[in-house]
C-alpha cells in the first residue's frame, strides 16, 4: 500500500511515482486479495487503483464503485466495466485487431457477435466464455471439434442433460472432462481446473493465485475442503489439481506424492512445499523441463544422488558428484560440468584439490570447495590480486 501511494523520488526525479507504481503492477506481485480489500479504502486513489483488477472484485464492489461519490472513481469504474455490457464490447471490438480472441473468451457478446463467432470459426474462445448464452452453448456441445466440445463439456453451468450426452461423447478427452462434474460448481473451480487439464507433464505455467480467477464469482475462489476432495477423487485430472495447490495438508500431499499418476506426483514436486525430498529428486532425473525450477527448492535434496552417478545425462551425473556424501567424487568424468561439480565436493580433501587448482578448466569449482583450507585460500587471493606466484604446493597447510 506504502509503494501504491508513493511519491516522485528526490529531485533528481530519477523516478517518478507513475514508474513505481507501474513496475509494481507489472511485477505480478500484487494478490488478487489486495485489490478486493482496498476497494472501500477511505482514500480515493486507492479505490481507483482496486479498479485495476475489475473482474477480481465482487459485485457488490463494483456496484459501490460505479456508485462512488467521487466522480473521478465513478467514470474510472465505468471505463472498467465495458466488458460487462454488450453494446460497447460490439464498439469496441475493431480496435482490438488480432487481439479479438480475448474479446470472445471474458467479455458479455451480443446475439450478433454470437452469430459472427459461429460464421467465422471463432468458437473455442466463445466455448469458455463465462457469458456465453444456453442457447450457444448447446450448438457447442455438438461441435465437430473435441476440444470445443471438451470446453463445454467442463463448464460449471452445463446441465445434466448435457453433461450426460457429453459423457458419451466418442472423444475420451471430452468424455473426460464432463466426469468431472458435479465437481467444477464453480468458475473459480472451474479455472483451477482449466489450468491444469490438458497440460502435461512438462507444463511449467507458473499456478498461483490465479486459482481464484473468476468473471462470475471472483470473490469465492476454491475451498480448502473442494481441493481436498479433488485430492481423494478417482479422477487423475483432479488429483493433479489438488497436488498444484500449495495449501493442500500435509496427510493429503504425503498421500498424493505416492499416487500412480506420475502427472500428480509432477505437479506434486513442483508446486507443493512439503514434496518429500526424493520425489524432487525423481522429477529432477525422469523430467528435463522441470530441473531448473527444482534445484532452486528448500526442498531439493543435496544428497542421496550416489546411485546417479553412472547416469547417462551429464546433467544429473552433475548433481551426483556434488552431493557431499558421496566417497569418491568422479574427477575423471569425460564431462567437464560433472568434472567441475565433483572438484567443488566437500567431500573431497585438501591434498586431492591441489591438482584442480592448477587446472584452468577446474580451478574455479576447485576454489570454491569449503573443505579448501584458510591459508591456501589467502594464497590464492594473493596471486589473484598481486600477481605473485603461488606453485601448488607451497601454500602452507
Amino acid at each position: 500500500m506504502t509503494l501504491l501511494m508513493a511519491q516522485d523520488a528526490g529531485e533528481d526525479g530519477k523516478i517518478t511515482k507513475d514508474e513505481i507504481i507501474a513496475g509494481l503492477d507489472s511485477s505480478r506481485q500484487i494478490p488478487l486479495s489486495f485489490f478486493r480489500a482496498i476497494a472501500g479504502h477511505e482514500n480515493p486513489e486507492l479505490r481507483i487503483r482496486a479498479t485495476w483488477r475489475w473482474e477480481s472484485l465482487t459485485s457488490a464492489q463494483r456496484a459501490g464503485l460505479l456508485d462512488d461519490p467521487d466522480p473521478a472513481i465513478r467514470e474510472t469504474a465505468q471505463d472498467r466495466n465495458w466488458r460487462m455490457d454488450p453494446e460497447r464490447v460490439a464498439a469496441m471490438l475493431p480496435s482490438f485487431g488480432s487481439r479479438n480472441g480475448f474479446v470472445f473468451d471474458t467479455c458479455a457478446l451480443s446475439p450478433a457477435l454470437v452469430e459472427q463467432c459461429f460464421a467465422d470459426g471463432t468458437v473455442l474462445p466463445l466455448a469458455r466464455n463465462p457469458h456465453t448464452p444456453a442457447y450457444a452453448l448447446a450448438r457447442l456441445a455438438r461441435h465437430p471439434d473435441a476440444e470445443v466440445r471438451a470446453s463445454v463439456a467442463a463448464r460449471p453451468d452445463v446441465g445434466p442433460d448435457m453433461v450426460a450426452e457429453l459423457r458419451e461423447d466418442p472423444h475420451g478427452y471430452v468424455r473426460m472432462c464432463a466426469r468431472l462434474h458435479p465437481f467444477p460448481r464453480t468458475w473459480a473451480e472451474y479455472w483451477a481446473i482449466d489450468q491444469v487439464i490438458g497440460h502435461g507433464p512438462d507444463c511449467t505455467c507458473p499456478i498461483g493465485e490465479p486459482f481464484n480467477k473468476s468473471d462470475i464469482e471472483p470473490d469465492v475462489g476454491p475451498s480448502p475442503d473442494w481441493f481436498a476432495a479433488c485430492a481423494v477423487s478417482e479422477e487423475p485430472g483432479l488429483r493433479r489439481v489438488a497436488a498444484s495447490w500449495p495449501g493442500l495438508p500435509a496427510e493429503l500431499a504425503g498421500t498424493l506424492a505416492q499416487d500412480d499418476d506420475e502427472e500428480v506426483r509432477i505437479r506434486l514436486a513442483c508446486h507443493h512445499p512439503l514434496a518429500p525430498p526424493h520425489l524432487l529428486l525423481d522429477v529432477f532425473v525422469t523430467r528435463p523441463a522441470h530441473r531448473q525450477y527444482l534445484m532452486d527448492l528448500p526442498a531439493f535434496p543435496r544428497t542421496g544422488w550416489a546411485h546417479l552417478v553412472d547416469h547417462p545425462v551429464p546433467e544429473v551425473r552433475a548433481r551426483a558428484a556434488a552431493d557431499p556424501a558421496l566417497p569418491d567424487p568422479p574427477l575423471e568424468d569425460p564431462d567437464a560440468s560433472v568434472r567441475r561439480a565433483a572438484v567443488a565436493n566437500p567431500n573431497l580433501s585438501p591434498e586431492a584439490l591441489e591438482t584442480p587448482l592448477v587446472d584452468p578448466h577446474t580451478a574455479e569449482g576447485a576454489a570454491s570447495n569449503p573443505s579448501l583450507p584458510a591459508p591456501r585460500m589467502h594464497a590464492l587471493l594473493d596471486h589473484c590480486l598481486n600477481g605473485t606466484a603461488t606453485p601448488p604446493g607451497a601454500a602452507q597447510r
